[in-house]
């Protein structure tokens, strides 16, 4: 974990990504502490949530091996999200895709910013927690000085499609083709979605935005006017063919 007198980084691999703590507070013992316990969170998470680990709570659910009531309470929680994202949606998010049970979408989103409140409740008010592209803003990187996050262009490699300027807390999450190719389906025909190459959804906090990022992907072509109805979300698409779209108010965020 390098330190310094001004802040505190690591990066953990775990939930088949990379998750990134930048903390610009002074490191005291107990952040350096909430520090170890979000990265404790992280794997917990990834033990009872991957789809990718058949010993998983939500493997063994989805094989009918177990009951709900035999899930721990987080289980319990992100699926009572997941219910409120659905309806938030019209159904455009699910956690069955293709008929799996398959709550990613959320779930990646709720540990993050879960683990930038451990970090917050334990006096970290200026960080970065990033989790595998979807981040969980507070505070500032430096007095005066905003957070800049760069938003990977989804056709063309290693060029910036916009970047996100934040100067309070905000949440940032990006839906798209680039590192998983078609891999979000449409909840009613279980067919991936292709009117979209990305679309970034900006918010209050990354479990929600991380949700309805994924449900505008899936909607495509009724992304935009979905997205300008929903209160205090913000969002810039590219399309396949390079072309791209923002919300009305995406401009106070976006450059």
């Amino acid at each position: 974990m390098p330190e310094t007198a001004t802040g505190l980084r690591h990066v953990e691999h775990v939930m088949g990504t990379a998750f990134s703590f930048d903390i610009r507070d002074r490191p005291t013992p107990a952040i350096r502490h909430a520090l170890a316990e979000a990265v404790r969170h992280l794997h917990r998470v990834d033990a009872v949530f991957s789809t990718y680990r058949d010993d998983s709570h939500i493997s063994r659910l989805d094989r009918g091996e177990i009951r709900l009531s035999d899930c721990p309470d987080e289980v319990h929680e992100v699926f009572s999200l997941c219910a409120k994202a659905t309806h938030d949606t019209e159904s455009w998010f699910c956690i069955v895709p293709g008929n799996a049970l398959d709550p990613s979408g959320l779930v990646k989103g709720w540990a993050t910013e879960a683990a930038s409140q451990l970090l917050y409740d334990a006096g970290a008010h200026h960080t970065c927690v990033n989790g595998g592209g979807d981040l969980q803003l507070r505070g500032r990187p430096s007095a005066g000085t905003p957070w800049r996050i760069g938003i990977a262009h989804p056709l063309r490699p290693a060029e910036l499609a916009t970047v996100v300027t934040a100067g309070d807390d905000l949440a940032i999450a990006t839906s798209g083709t680039a590192e998983r190719g078609l891999h979000v389906l449409d909840p009613h025909n279980g067919e991936p979605v292709t009117h979209l190459a990305s679309l970034t959804v900006v918010g209050p906090r990354l479990t929600m935005t991380d949700a309805y990022a994924t449900a505008g992907f899936a909607r495509g072509e009724g992304a935009q006017e979905w997205l300008e109805s929903m209160d205090g979300y913000e969002a810039f698409a590219v399309l396949p063919d390079g072309r791209s779209w923002q919300t009305s108010g995406f401009s106070r965020h976006g450059s």
